[in-house]
């Protein structure tokens, strides 16, 4: 080593915290302060708890609370979406279409897809509501999620 440039080191720096003597250590200072050490640490007396100096974890559980409500919400609208109160109006089907299921006094999403179980005939059955209008009606309700009978699947010529 050379001489003269190295700080001068003390075998028994004596550490305090908080005022009380806890041990000694090699240092280059004859006395250390320190606020923590492993007596009064939360990790070695096993009373962890988390330091939130700049909020994180309040923004961390911010976040997570509102992802839980987006997928709440999105839910929620996939429900209303596929719910079968849906009124048949919703679907678009022309006038003409919309007034021969309601003179058949269909009104909802939930009695056409009773009728789609029966098959496609059961729906053809009603008087005014002809193939068009059917193929309309299916790929309407697709288009809103939902998934209809195997019956319905099936051409009937």
């Amino acid at each position: 080593m050379k001489p003269n440039i190295h700080p001068k080191y003390f075998h028994d720096a004596k550490v305090f915290v908080g005022g009380q003597l806890v041990g000694t250590v090699g240092s280059t200072k004859p006395e250390l302060h320190l606020d923590v050490w492993s007596g009064n640490h939360p990790f070695y007396t096993g009373e962890q708890r988390i330091v939130d100096t700049e909020g994180q974890v309040d923004r961390f559980y911010k976040k997570l609370q509102a992802r839980q409500q987006y997928l709440e919400d999105k839910e929620a609208r996939d429900t209303a979406r596929t719910s079968p109160d849906r009124p048949i109006t919703d679907l678009d089907l022309g006038k003409r279409a919309t007034e021969a299921l309601a003179k058949a006094e269909i009104t909802t999403v939930g009695q056409i897809m009773d009728l789609l179980v029966k098959g496609e005939a059961a729906v053809l059955a009603i008087e005014g509501f002809g193939r068009k209008s059917l193929s309309d009606m299916k790929k309407r309700l697709r288009g809103f999620g939902y998934e209809l009978p195997e019956a319905a699947e099936e051409i009937v010529v």
